[in-house]
């Protein structure tokens, strides 16, 4: 007999064939004919396959008919035709063997439907529900996407360091990395002794990977990091985590407007891979979730972003006729209602904005000629506003030099990356997307705590 999975089995051509099957029981119900029904599910689709069980089989009244919710079963049988509505194939039961068994007085998931906010309560178990098991199977789609995307266009995979003695943002929310101990932390004249901890520097979890994928993408050309990163920011909102997933590509000799021909194409392959790739997911999330999810996808893969200035935006919202809670000026950043605005009213489709004013983007971005301006871009999409942001990077090490003594940065501490603009400078632009923002913008999931395995939240580092 052949190893199957149950998205395996479930296709018509598979039947008439002698299978073995392993994963875990959703329902059992018995039959007056002296036979059971099981639903068996081992993640692999969201649907599950139906066994029949004959009342004949060696185990069935000692193990069989006491299968519930959460049991783990291996199946040995013949595939065959399904005359019951929605599935193709059922399996005919030559053997079922109980692996591990779940009490039913105890197990979370029988017969209870809990919140999602309860769910995270119990993330060793969240994944055996349909909605769960489904976000997870679009997640690997998207990482599986990110991946195919730029090594398709001939992008090679870096991997950026975790840990850090650079605060790429600049804005300081980062976790320290020591092995000091914290009751008896050395110090010398009043300040730390960091020349005793482990890296003998104070040193972090990395909020980004971009600068280092710079060193790469000024020596090999185009380059991109996808990894864990990590903000220090005390926020208990629906859109924030303190750990979560980056991809970052980077590219030599890369404008601004290059970096936008990118970005649109990138989206579109991950959004259309998802549609084409994960039907019975999706159409789950449609149903359930969020009902515009698979319209929303589809306007998008058959659209051509709007590119629009900061300037102009601001004008158009000025524009408006409404009044904003957020007031709107130039040299403020746009809120989520004004990039709503604009993506879900003004043009109804996915919006980039670029040239944002220096005095609110970080030093690494290439100022314009004007002088009051840098080449900054975010990609706005309905429903959600920014999924994208990047930049051209400042190329020029007079203006750059200038750009952190603005914002107080110490060159000492950015000696390499100053390096790279001594020795065979070249312009090059890079963007990042958070790999759950595009999971919960995909699947139409509220809150970011609910597309991640194990969701990183202040007061929450349980599993």
């Amino acid at each position: 007999m052949e190893g199957l999975s149950v998205a395996q089995a479930r296709k018509s051509e598979n039947a008439g064939r002698q299978a073995v099957l392993q994963g875990w029981v959703r329902t059992r119900r018995d039959s007056k004919g002296g036979f059971s029904f099981i639903e068996l599910n081992d993640g692999s689709c969201m649907a599950n396959l139906q066994i029949v069980a004959d009342g004949k089989l060696a185990n069935y009244e000692t193990e069989i008919k006491q299968l519930s919710a959460g049991c783990s079963i291996t199946v040995e049988g013949e595939l065959k035709p399904s005359p019951a509505k929605g599935q193709a194939t059922e399996i005919h039961a030559s053997r079922v063997t109980l692996v591990g068994h779940a009490d039913p007085q105890t197990y979370e998931l029988q017969k209870k439907r809990h919140s999602f906010e309860y769910l995270r309560t119990i993330a060793h178990l969240r994944p055996r529900t349909n909605t769960f098991g489904a976000v997870m199977r679009v997640r690997n789609q998207i990482c599986r996407s990110i991946h195919d995307f730029f090594q398709e266009q001939g992008f090679l995979y870096i991997q950026a360091p975790i840990i850090t003695a650079s605060d790429c943002e600049g804005a300081g929310e980062m976790f320290k990395v020591t092995t000091f101990d914290l009751a008896r932390v050395p110090k010398r004249e009043q300040e730390v002794d960091y020349a005793q901890d482990f890296f003998q520097r104070p040193a972090f979890l990395t909020v980004s990977g971009q600068l280092e994928a710079e060193i790469f993408a000024c020596s090999l050309g185009k380059v991109y990091t996808f990894g864990p990163t990590f903000r220090a920011e005390n926020s208990n909102t629906s859109r924030h985590l303190a750990e979560f997933w980056m991809v970052e590509p980077e590219m030599a000799f890369f404008e601004l407007s290059d970096n936008m021909d990118l970005a649109e194409a990138f989206l579109k392959r991950i959004f259309g891979d998802v549609l084409t790739k994960c039907p019975e997911d999706m159409a789950f999330f449609a149903e359930h979730i969020e009902k515009t999810t698979l319209s929303r996808l589809e306007a998008i893969c058959n659209s051509e972003f709007v590119r629009l200035s900061y300037s102009e935006a601001i004008a158009l919202l000025e524009s408006a006729g409404r009044t904003w809670e957020y007031p709107v000026r130039w040299g403020t950043d746009l809120q989520a209602e004004h990039e709503r605005y604009l993506t879900e009213e003004k043009f109804q489709k996915p919006v980039i904005l670029f040239d944002y004013p220096r005095t609110i983007k970080p030093f690494y971005m290439r100022v314009n000629e004007d002088g009051r301006t840098v080449r900054a871009m975010d990609v706005l999409v309905p429903g959600v506003g920014e999924i994208i942001g990047g930049s051209q990077r400042e190329e020029r090490l007079d203006i750059l030099k200038q750009r952190m003594a603005e914002q107080r940065l110490d060159p000492e501490s950015y000696w390499w990356y100053l390096d790279l603009r001594r020795d065979g400078t070249v312009p090059h632009s890079g963007f990042g997307l958070g790999l759950e923002r595009a999971v919960q913008f995909v699947t139409g999931m509220t809150n970011i705590r609910d597309v991640i395995p194990f969701p990183r939240t202040p007061g929450s580092a349980e599993f």
